[in-house]
């Protein structure tokens, strides 16, 4: 690029055509820039388009709940985690988590795995293992760091964690069925978040596109799922 202001200078007759050629790298440079941001700030998604929604619904019992498929080495799904917890004890409503690690992740599938195991001790064990994954991925980088944290959240805990923590691949299997049922759901990224209800007199589910609505739209459906207020008995007065 310097060459050219110089070859400019030095010969008068072509800096008009030179003149252009710079404005036309100079487009193209901030067409490639405008390019790039659009793919980095893009809009964000409309919102999966569900195929199968017979998994989007409160387990038996509660009116109003919050499913999620999750991956558990996804940054994005750490994030929220917090928030989810935090919502669920809130309103006091069910946090459904689904398994649904993603393929270019190295260690998540283990991770999936080892939740299902301290699952089988304690439901809470594995939500506590869960939690303490989410908080701590900046340290797990590999499947050996994934098993040392995974041995010392053990120990702390009182638990004897075996070398073969799943050897007829039973675990395995039921977070791959979880993956399988993401799919049959239409899920295409970690974390899907939905607000799914029961009986509702509005929407039965609302995916959670932009979390800082999330609050709003527990609120929608427990409005929604409210129990319709009796008719007040009017007592009639018999002449005799």
């Amino acid at each position: 690029m310097s060459r050219l202001f110089a070859l400019a200078h030095r010969f008068p007759a072509r800096r008009q055509r030179t003149s252009l050629f710079l404005s036309l790298a100079a487009a193209a440079l901030l067409f490639t820039a405008a390019a790039g941001a659009h793919a980095q700030f893009g809009a964000p998604s409309p919102g999966t388009q569900v195929r199968d929604a017979t998994v989007l619904r409160p387990p038996a019992g509660a009116r109003v709940a919050l499913v999620e498929f999750e991956d558990m080495e996804c940054p994005d799904c750490g994030r929220a985690n917090p928030l989810l917890n935090e919502a669920a004890a809130k309103y006091k409503i069910p946090l459904v988590r689904h398994d649904f690690p993603l393929p270019m992740h190295n260690w998540s599938f283990n991770a999936a795995v080892n939740a299902r195991w301290f699952d089988t001790r304690s439901k809470a064990l594995g939500d506590e293992y869960r939690d303490q994954v989410f908080a701590n991925q900046i340290s797990i980088v590999s499947p050996e760091t994934l098993r040392q944290f995974t041995e010392k959240f053990a120990a702390n805990h009182g638990v004897a964690l075996p070398f073969a923590i799943d050897p007829q691949g039973k675990l395995a299997a039921l977070v791959k069925a979880d993956y399988a049922l993401g799919q049959r759901v239409g899920i295409e990224h970690t974390p899907t978040i939905w607000v799914v209800t029961a009986n509702s007199k509005g929407a039965p589910f609302v995916e959670v596109v932009d979390r800082s609505k999330l609050y709003q739209l527990i609120d929608q459906a427990i409005a929604d799922t409210a129990a319709a207020p009796k008719p007040a008995v009017v007592k009639k007065t018999v002449a005799h």
